[in-house]
């Protein structure tokens, strides 16, 4: 590859699970990939040892007081932009090729379109984005002609499964691991703390998507973001458990065949895709090795245990306004659960509740949109504290 164009990488989440992971193939590939850009929340200590590794143009950093000490530790060296518009400005970097969107949560919606109006290459990790604003940032990316390369390992499996079958299409079928507690009575379910929901079987994955996948609110999340990317009615996006998380994902033709995407559960693999697409290149990733499996399990998804998902596909089929709820319901009893202050089993009950009390608007722009989030936030932590 010797001579070949570098790609300019900026990794918004740098210091999550997806942008190390991220970064982990940057390594790998030190001759086609450059950091030009990193952004996080408030985590100083990590994002200055990145810093002093990959040596970017600019850096975005969610807390002002961590974005000065950042600032008085590299005087001029790099530019530092903080807060939401620092996420903004940095989307928009006139070095970058291509955006990673790895941000946890609604907050990637504004940086997300920043990076589309810039016509940047979109790398999608963050899936609240297009669950909460698909309509809009679907809308703009047609506009420009932006291509949105999804990050998550069953959108990516898709994505690669669909090429060149796109009329021939009927089914799409995401995969589920079914999270840790997929075998658990619903009288177990009631006793699960953080701990416990923090230890996925297959993935590893960062907290807030971790506890997601244990409740099926991932998937459901999954099954919205779907719709937008790929443009299929609900009725046509399906869901089933393949528990070994080797399937990651399938699309059904109408001449009853099935097109899969198999490999180990490991996240480098779509994340590479997204930032060679359409080449490809050798992973940091271990070979799947088929003769160590002894089984491949399918079965359907327990709605009645994991009401998240059937939550999910009624917001998604009821539009609007009501996706963009139940995600923010969700980021806020997700986070009181791992905080301590609810049960397990309270996060899908605080979800489904606020949706009862929302009046869905149909017509949407973002200040209605991030009202409908606010709306949201605040209902959900009403109904926590009442508890």
């Amino acid at each position: 590859m010797t001579g070949e164009k570098i790609t300019n990488v900026l990794i918004l989440g740098s210091t999550g699970s997806i942008g190390k992971q991220a970064l982990e193939v940057i390594d790998k590939h030190t001759e086609k990939f450059r950091v030009v850009g990193l952004a996080a929340r408030d985590e100083v200590s990590l994002l200055a040892e990145q810093i002093e590794k990959y040596k970017p143009l600019a850096v975005a950093v969610s807390d002002d007081r961590a974005c000065r000490q950042l600032r008085d530790i590299y005087k001029h060296k790099i530019a530092f932009m903080s807060g939401i518009e620092g996420l903004q400005e940095i989307a928009s970097l006139p070095e970058a090729d291509i955006v990673l969107i790895a941000v946890s949560g609604a907050i990637g919606i504004l940086p997300t379109l920043a990076a589309i109006e810039a016509n940047k290459k979109i790398a999608l990790a963050n899936k609240e984005t297009l669950v909460a604003a698909g309509e809009i940032v679907m809308a703009k990316a047609y506009e420009k002609g932006i291509l949105i390369i999804p990050v998550d390992s069953e959108h990516s499996a898709i994505f690669q499964c669909i090429k060149g079958e796109e009329k021939y299409l009927k089914n799409i079928w995401l995969t589920a691991s079914g999270g840790p507690f997929r075998d658990f009575s619903r009288e177990e379910l009631e006793k699960v703390n953080p701990g416990m929901a923090l230890r996925h079987p297959n993935w590893a994955m960062g907290p807030k998507i971790t506890v997601d996948s244990a409740t099926l609110m991932n998937k459901g999340l999954e099954v919205i973001e779907a719709y937008h990317l790929f443009g299929l009615d609900y009725d046509r996006i399906k869901v089933l458990v393949q528990k070994e998380s080797i399937i990651h994902s399938m699309v059904e033709l109408v001449d009853g065949s099935f097109l899969a995407h198999l490999g180990v559960p490991d996240m480098r693999i779509p994340i590479q895709y997204a930032f060679t697409y359409p080449e490809r290149f050798e992973s940091p990733a271990q070979n799947l090795d088929f003769a160590s499996l002894a089984s491949i399990n399918f079965a359907r998804p327990d709605t009645e245990k994991f009401p998240a998902l059937a939550l999910a596909y009624n917001a998604g089929r009821i539009g609007g306004t009501m996706p963009t709820v139940l995600n923010a319901a969700n980021e806020v009893a997700v986070n009181c659960f791992l905080n301590g202050k609810i049960k397990f089993t309270a996060i899908s009950s605080i979800v489904e509740e606020v949706m009862l009390k929302h009046r869905p608007e149909k017509e949407v722009d973002l200040d209605i949109i991030f009202n409908a989030d606010d709306w949201a936030r605040k209902m959900a932590t009403e109904l926590i504290l009442s508890i």
